[in-house]
Order: structure tokens, then C-alpha cells, then sequence
């Protein structure tokens, strides 16, 4: 039972009576917790009393004194975001030096530098530091030649950024990076005719890589029929003389030069495809008979015109 009573009256303590008694002190201004990256500030009748910017918890009677209730109630309060911020500005109007009108977008970061004046020295300080960019990026990037001002993006850059600088710190803002972003034309008809003549110097090019590939594929195939007909020729010529010197090994043995040239015959008659018949050799007079049956019969002569003449 004293148990759960020392729950309960540790829970009504730690969830309860502590919570309300922070929100009292804070409502009477005793206290207050600076978030990490934040600044507070404090007015008292046109005059700042105090700039809290350590994160934590403070004690605003150590830095006020007696005054931190009334600053509370009859000043002013202010908490500032100090962490670093960004903005980007599209299409900044500018001229290059061969006229050509041009737009360049530039990236920036900035952050408070000093509370005070970020709070009383402009009334719109985000405003006011686009506003310089603005009008640095026109006036130091101006008149460039066109190539420096689509290749050199990082010295455009750096100039803008030294000529902002000194002027925004004075209004509590402090520039930070700055990066021209993108730089483009602004003239839609100057960018069609970009594109066409980039169009037509693509084709153009392209065109010379096709007939410079043909050319060469030219080149090769040519090359390679001369090697070839070349080639062939020696082939050809070299030919007769392996065969002459064939028939000419062939021709030093008789015996080898008589089959030889009966096995030609052999394979002559067989490729011919005609009929041949075959008689042995001790049938005397049937191989000239034979030889003459096959013969075709000859045509009677035609009579005389002469002779019939003279019997008559």
C-alpha cells in the first residue's frame, strides 16, 4: 500500500507539480531555453538589455536581474534563426559584350551575422541582400565577352561575392557561398537560330564521318583485291610449272608414264558416259566384226547425170 502511495505521489510530482511549476517561472519570465542555432533578444524601452545565443537553459535573473520580469511583460522579445539559409535568383537580366542579352540565375547562402542590426538597421534585410546580389551580378558581369561568360563560372562567382559582401554585413547578414548556377539566353529567337546552326553543323559532320568511313572501306577493299588478284596471278603462274614438273618426274620411268596415261584414258572414257564393249583377246576376227556392225552404213552415190546422157 506505501508502495503504490510513493507511485503515485512520484508520479504527480514528476508529471504534474514540475511541469507547472517550469510554466510559472516561465510565465513570469525567470527562465528561458535557447534551441541550438537560435539567438534571443531582448528590448526593454527601445534598448536591448540582453542577447542570449549559447544553447541550453538560462537563468534570466543572472543576466537581467530584477528587470527580467518586467522585460518580460512590458518589452520586447525576439528569437532569431541564426542558422545558415539559401536563395536562389533565376534570370538575371544581363548583356555580354558582343550584345548578346543573356540570363545567369545565382545561387547564394547567407546567415545572421549581428542580431542588432539584423533587427533595426532594415526593415526587410532578406529583401534588401537579394536586391544587392541582384544588382551586383548585373553591374560586375555586364559587358563580359559571351565565352568567358558560359565558361567561367567560378571567378563570375567570386566576383559577385566580394562586391555583396561588405554591403550586407552592415544589415546583420552575411553572405556566405555564391554560385552562378546557370547562364542561358534570354532571346527565343537567337536560341532557335543557335539550334539551327548547331542542327546543320551536326549534319554537316556527320555526313563527313559517312563519307570518311566509305572512303576508307573504299580504300580497303580495293587494297585487298589487288592483294588477291596479285596472289591469284602468282597462284596461276606457279601452276604449269609444278605440273610440268610433275609430268617431267612422271616421263623419266616408262612404266609409270604408260599407266599413267592409260588411267587418264580410263577415266576419259568414263567421264564421256558412252558404250563401251569388252572383248577378250583370243576371238580372232569377232572384234573386227563386231567393230564393223557398229560402223554406220554409208549413203548410196547419186547417179551420174553423164552417163545417162550417153545411153541415151
Amino acid at each position: 500500500m506505501i508502495t503504490a502511495i510513493s507511485a503515485v505521489l512520484a508520479f504527480l510530482l514528476c508529471f504534474v507539480a514540475v511541469p507547472f511549476l517550469l510554466g510559472v517561472l516561465s510565465f513570469f519570465g525567470l527562465y528561458t531555453i535557447v534551441e541550438e542555432g537560435r539567438c534571443q533578444v531582448y528590448v526593454l524601452f527601445g534598448k536591448v538589455v540582453a542577447i542570449i545565443s549559447e544553447p541550453g537553459l538560462h537563468i534570466l535573473l543572472f543576466k537581467l536581474g530584477l528587470k527580467a520580469p518586467i522585460v518580460r511583460w512590458m518589452g520586447q522579445f525576439y528569437i532569431l534563426d541564426m542558422r545558415i539559409d539559401q536563395q536562389y535568383l533565376r534570370s538575371q537580366s544581363v548583356n555580354s559584350e558582343e550584345g548578346a542579352p543573356m540570363g545567369i540565375g545565382i545561387w547564394y547562402e547567407m546567415f545572421i551575422s549581428d542580431a542588432v542590426a539584423f533587427l533595426f538597421k532594415n526593415s526587410d534585410p532578406r529583401g534588401s541582400l537579394a536586391a544587392n546580389v541582384s544588382n551586383s551580378t548585373v553591374r560586375c558581369l555586364s559587358n563580359m565577352k559571351l565565352a568567358d561568360m558560359l565558361q567561367t563560372r567560378h571567378a563570375m562567382s567570386q566576383t559577385v561575392r566580394a562586391e555583396v559582401s561588405p554591403q550586407s554585413h552592415e544589415w546583420g547578414y552575411k553572405l556566405g557561398s555564391v554560385y552562378i548556377r546557370k547562364v542561358h539566353f534570354r532571346d527565343v529567337q537567337m536560341i532557335k537560330q543557335i539550334e539551327e546552326k548547331v542542327v546543320n553543323r551536326l549534319r554537316q559532320v556527320t555526313s563527313s564521318i559517312k563519307q570518311d568511313g566509305s572512303n576508307q572501306v573504299s580504300i580497303i577493299t580495293s587494297t585487298a583485291e589487288r592483294q588477291a588478284a596479285v596472289e591469284f596471278a602468282k597462284a596461276a603462274a606457279m601452276r604449269p610449272r609444278i605440273v610440268g614438273d610433275a609430268l617431267n618426274k612422271v616421263v623419266a620411268d616408262p612404266e609409270v608414264e604408260a599407266a599413267m596415261f592409260e588411267i587418264l584414258e580410263i577415266q576419259k572414257l568414263v567421264e564421256s558416259k558412252a558404250k563401251i564393249t569388252l572383248v577378250p583377246e583370243h576371238y580372232g576376227v569377232l572384234p573386227e566384226l563386231l567393230a564393223t556392225s557398229t560402223r554406220a552404213p554409208q549413203p548410196a552415190a547419186p547417179p551420174d547425170p553423164r552417163q545417162k546422157s550417153a545411153g541415151a
